[in-house]
């Protein structure tokens, strides 16, 4: 669904050799498996720099009765079009009548650098 950047280019990824999660390759540590993946001056410098502009939280649990009830959790991104750039299914499951779960969302940001991180015209 979305175009691969070139290596070097903001946006680029990588794998990450711990998890084998698809990474920025920016990334100095992993949002999988939270795996460090460098410990230079400027990965530091740039993970202080990390903003969070979208956290949601949220509980869900079965309504009353002895049904058991089956759950996806699906994540969505779209450009600013409204088209779906990416798809996928995080979580599936099950949840008898008396439990709960709690899913989490965030979204961080860090500045791209280097010399191609520059704004497109």
């Amino acid at each position: 669904m979305s175009v691969a950047a070139r290596p070097g280019t903001p946006g680029a990824t990588r794998t990450c050799p711990h998890c084998k999660a698809t990474i920025l390759e920016s990334a100095s540590v992993c949002p999988a498996c939270r795996g460090h993946l460098r410990y230079d001056d400027a990965a530091i410098a740039r993970a202080k720099t990390a903003i969070q502009p979208l956290q949601i939280e949220g509980t869900i649990s079965p309504p009353d009765g002895d049904t058991i009830y089956e759950y996806s959790m699906v994540l969505s991104i779209k450009n600013d079009r409204g088209e779906e750039v990416a798809r996928q299914v995080v979580g599936v499951g099950a949840l008898q009548p008396d439990e709960k779960r709690t899913f989490s969302v965030f979204v961080e940001m860090t500045e791209a650098t280097g010399a191609k991180a520059k704004r497109r015209h």
